[in-house]
């Protein structure tokens, strides 16, 4: 059975109030339903495969509700996209039309597209019955050639994991710190969608502070972010001012001392942690305030998602998945029995599974592997921590050694026994070619554009 588009679902359940809203602008889902932000452009849409380059997430979130179920394919291209890799994306996506926001086009190669600008605009969209395609999704994931890689999903494989709202629970407001044009944010997208809410994004040049009184001003019930998003959202004064039910992490390994500090900064908040990525989709969700997830479920598949370990690392099956790789030569998405390889290493213990990082970040120290995540969560469950990053330095007898770099709940306190008491703690609980060598205090750590901790 065709799933229905997003115009049709909401045009079933639009409700007053219900909104898209940034700092200084919000849209209606009843606008996104009778209006069009494409003008006379929309038609011609039909069946096209269409680059989304609208400029900003709302316009985006616009452009997605009016073409989704219109148009073949829709490539949500991310606000970062390097203008020389367009044209391999107009290539792969074998492009029609080139949706952007502004007064021009944005940089590139677009070949013999059609150029259609997208603007907020309540010009009222001619009533016609929509002809509902099965559109594909197309996400973009950075590539070992430089040119992203195009992942295709449907919104079937997307909403798989968003379960039906109780008609008796009020409607959720979601705000999340994720861009929508990334594969987290559009999963919040689609949940305040489907749960008939509203959703608040954070404006690109809006400060993390005036985001968050924004929120709390507005009454948001349902907030998502990374750990490394939550961490410097808990520095902030302005995090006093929600009062969710509930608080939702992913994209990066939930330690324990990020889920506890959670759970007591916001006590009547439901504090989960969500496994998910472009290409597997979402895969589970935890919310019984461990790190990790019942490693029953690697041999109990739930929810029509099948789990296991190959050589050490989480591969995954269900109807959640993406469907393919997108362009001409692509690697294959699955392997024979339908698994998506994701690259994350997984220790047993127990009747617990726990994430060890990415397979590609392992540190060699003299032969022993480290996995720089399980060394940090060590270091943030000091009470003098904030957040850490652990990396590799180059050594002549080991050919690396362990450094930490360790931001601090206060930077006064920063001291030479500080150093010493946090590497003692390291050696108390890992092997001691784990221990941190060197540990230096910072005033910060940067993050990428998807919120986790930039890692070289």
């Amino acid at each position: 059975m065709l799933q229905l588009s997003l115009t049709t679902l909401l045009d079933e359940s639009a409700a007053v109030g219900q909104s898209i809203a940034m700092a200084t602008e919000s849209l209606a889902f009843d606008d996104c339903v009778r209006a069009t932000c494409l003008a006379e452009r929309f038609a011609s849409l039909e069946g096209k495969s269409v680059v989304l380059m609208a400029g900003s997430q709302l316009r985006t979130a616009a452009a997605l509700i009016e073409l989704d179920g219109w148009a073949r394919r829709m490539v949500i291209c991310p606000p970062d996209l390097e203008p020389e890799r367009l044209s391999a994306v107009m290539r792969d996506a074998q492009a029609d039309a080139l949706v952007y926001g502004g007064d021009r086009p944005p940089p590139g190669e677009t070949g013999d597209a059609l150029l259609v600008a997208c603007e907020l605009s309540k010009r009222r969209r001619d009533q016609r019955a929509l002809r509902l395609l099965e559109t594909e999704w197309v996400m973009l994931t950075s590539g070992t050639t430089g040119d992203p890689k195009l992942v295709v999903h449907t919104l079937d494989t997307l909403t798989g994991a968003i379960g039906p709202r109780s008609e008796a629970a009020p409607a959720p407001y979601w705000a999340t710190f994720y861009d929508i044009r990334r594969y987290g944010g559009l999963q919040i997208f689609l949940r305040a969608i489907k749960a008939r809410g509203s959703l608040m994004l954070r404006s690109h040049d809006e400060s993390l502070d005036d985001f968050l009184k924004r929120a709390g001003d507005a009454g948001v019930t349902h907030i998502s972010g990374t750990p490394s998003h939550w961490r410097f959202a808990l520095m902030s004064p302005a995090a006093r001012r929600l009062s969710p039910s509930y608080v939702r992490l992913s994209g990066e390994i939930a330690d324990a001392a990020i889920l506890d500090a959670l759970s007591a900064f916001y006590p009547h908040a439901r504090v989960s942690h969500a496994y998910a990525s472009t290409e597997a989709g979402v895969a589970f969700e935890v919310d019984d305030g461990h790190p990790g997830f019942p490693a029953a479920l690697l041999s109990e598949p739930a929810d029509g998602v099948a789990m296991k370990l190959v050589e050490g690392a989480l591969a995954i099956r269900s109807n959640r998945t993406a469907v393919r790789f997108l362009g001409e030569g692509a690697a294959a998405l699955r392997d024979a029995d339908g698994f998506v390889d994701t690259g994350d290493m997984i220790e047993r213990r127990g009747e617990r599974c726990f994430f060890m990082g990415r397979r590609g970040g392992i540190i060699n120290v003299g032969g022993a592997k480290v996995n720089p995540e399980e060394v940090e969560a060590v270091i943030n469950q000091h009470p003098s921590v904030r957040m850490s990053l652990v990396k590799a330095r180059k050594n002549p007898i080991t050919g690396a050694v362990v450094v930490a770099d360790v931001v601090l709940m206060d930077a006064a306190a920063a001291s030479p026994a500080l150093k010493d008491e946090i590497i003692r703690a390291c050696e108390r609980r890992l092997a001691p070619y784990k221990s941190p060598a060197l540990v230096r205090f910072v005033p910060s750590l940067a993050v990428t554009a998807t919120g986790k901790l930039t890692r070289e």
